[in-house]
């Protein structure tokens, strides 16, 4: 019995032995494992940080080339046109245009040769920029012909002496209203103290001009020419013309401005007539002859004028006046008065913009909800020296500022002309789009 007990007191000794071997076994086979599974997320980690860094460093060069091309690269913009500069800031070419398409009707008086019609008044390509500090324009209007018939401004300038110097085709420093842009004037067309009338047939010049003014309250320029436009023919006349402003109130709501203008033009060796001619009814309307001082006769033509104008806060005025003497060979001299009174109210908010720079206004800033305008005119010009010649015009319109490249516009102008007593309405509406 005894030996019995000791056999089954060795055997469970000899088990447990051999379950705590086993026992240990199972835990370094698990350890073995894990160290196995360290090593294996060691190397893992270790690749992952290399293959970091690696991209890390392509991320670097791939940022340094995008900054290397974006420097390197023109900029364009495309905010109410087409504009590209070059990356070094030495070339600047943007390309700009406007559409100017009109209707006409009228009631005819005397005169039975104004035709209702469809025009289109203005269709200009423009390009302009600068290159290595000189700045350039040329713009070409379609409707005015092909070729040289319809160049309008073709120039070079240059930033010299305070001022700008201008080389080329261009409009002579005379007159509000004409050196205002055909998209921001207030009536479909001009007063008779400009291109329209006094100056007609000559609104661009070739010669050389200067400009100089503080962008604030003053400007000054001044003109010497050739009295050839770019379809004339060449000829000897020549011609000077100086304008100067002043805007002693200028702020945020209101504007005052006071100018003045004086021209010289001398016809000489095959020069074009120098006349006064207007369309009292708009344009396509009938015209009559106030002076003209004739090419052969190499006579000259002065002219000295004034002008005043203001914006107060909806409210706008603008006014000229010009006295001209036209030379006369075989007899004694024409003197011609112009004057207009011109005005108008934003209905619904919004005031002209005043352009110190160059001495006029311009359109108003227009929102998303667009802008309605009242216009009216009065103009008229005679010959101080022929009984009778004198014409007048008088206009009533709306303008629709749709947004900052469409407008709308309608005018009613009663002509009359009292040398020969004609009396016609011409109703007018247009379509403009420019960029």
């Amino acid at each position: 019995m005894r030996y019995s007990i000791l056999a089954a007191a060795l055997a469970v000794a000899l088990g447990s032995i051999s379950f705590t071997a086993a026992a240990q076994d199972s835990r370094d086979q698990e350890i073995a494992l894990l160290k196995e599974q360290l090593a294996t997320l060691q190397a893992q980690v270790q690749a992952l940080e290399e293959r970091s860094d690696a991209q890390s460093d392509v991320n670097v060069d791939t940022a340094q080339a995008l900054d290397k091309i974006a420097n390197d690269a023109p900029k364009v913009e495309t905010k109410g046109g087409i504009k590209i500069t070059s990356a070094d800031k030495n070339f600047e070419a943007q390309i700009g245009g406007r559409i100017h398409f009109d209707a006409y009707a009228y009631d005819r008086d005397e005169e039975g040769d104004a035709t209702g019609t469809t025009d289109f008044r203005r269709a200009r390509l423009t390009l302009q920029g600068k290159a290595f500090g000189w700045g350039y324009k040329m713009e070409q209007d379609f409707a005015a012909g092909t070729n040289l018939q319809g160049l309008r401004d073709l120039y070079v300038t240059k930033d010299a002496l305070g001022g700008k110097f201008t080389i080329g085709h261009f409009k002579p420093y005379r007159s509000m209203e004409e050196l205002t842009s055909s998209n921001e004037i207030t009536m479909m067309e001009r007063p008779f103290s400009s291109a329209t009338g006094i100056y007609d047939g000559r609104q661009f010049q070739q010669g050389v001009g200067y400009l100089r003014s503080n962008d604030a309250s003053y400007s000054f320029g001044i003109s010497a020419f050739n009295l050839r436009g770019a379809a004339g023919p060449r000829n000897e006349g020549v011609g000077a013309a100086g304008r100067v402003t002043f805007a002693p109130i200028n702020n945020e709501t209101n504007t005052l401005h006071f100018g003045g203008s004086a021209s010289v033009e001398n016809a000489n060796l095959d020069s074009d007539d120098l006349a006064a001619n207007v369309k009292y009814a708009g344009r396509r309307g009938p015209d009559q002859d106030i002076a003209v001082t004739t090419g052969d006769s190499r006579g000259s033509v002065t002219t000295f004028g004034l002008e005043a104008a203001g914006v107060f806060g909806p409210l706008y005025f603008q006014s000229e006046y010009a006295r001209a003497t036209y030379e006369q060979p075989l007899d004694d001299d024409q003197d011609v008065e112009t004057f207009y009174v011109m005005g108008s109210w934003m209905l619904n908010g919004g005031k002209k913009v005043y352009k110190a720079g160059t001495g006029v206004f311009g359109a108003p800033k227009v929102g998303d909800k667009g802008l309605w305008e009242l216009t009216a005119r009065y103009d008229t010009i005679e010959n101080k020296d022929i009984e009778g010649l004198e014409v007048s015009s008088t206009l009533l319109g709306l303008n629709y500022y749709i947004n900052p490249n469409v407008r709308l516009m309608f005018n009613y102008t009663r002509g009359d002309n009292e040398f020969n007593g004609d009396k016609t309405d011409q109703f007018a509406v247009r379509t403009q789009f420019n960029f």
